[in-house]
């Protein structure tokens, strides 16, 4: 059985780095991308099991990256969990009416983390 694939849509390397080790512990393939337009060519190209989209992304940011992902018949159906540092009252409504499947604010719960890929990773 091959192993469910991620891709990491993350501009920070330390959250890059401690979201990627924290997957691949998890026994998740792991892709990454640095920007909302490099996220959207890979989600093209690789087809991930599921997103995991920082919201503050250079070039094209995570709302609008998950606006453009929802609306493409062939993507729409690719689990987006919104990770974001705006944790302020309404950023996880914003997330939610861009397309995000689901919501987690930094820094991550790890427990969080992995109960979130549990429900949309069976």
């Amino acid at each position: 059985m091959s192993r469910a694939r991620i891709l990491v849509i993350e501009d920070n390397p330390d959250n890059m780095t401690l979201i990627s080790d924290v997957l691949v512990s998890l026994q998740y393939e792991v892709l990454q991308a640095v920007d909302g337009e490099q996220g959207l060519q890979m989600a093209e190209e690789f087809r991930p099991d599921l997103i995991l989209m920082d919201l503050s992304l250079p070039r094209l940011d995570g709302w609008s990256a998950t606006r453009l992902l929802k609306s493409n018949p062939e993507l729409r159906a690719i689990p987006v969990i919104a990770l974001t540092a705006h944790a302020m009252v309404g950023d996880r409504e914003r997330a939610l009416e861009a397309g995000c499947d689901d919501y987690i604010s930094k820094p991550i719960n790890l427990r969080e983390l992995a109960a979130k890929l549990n429900k949309f990773i069976p």
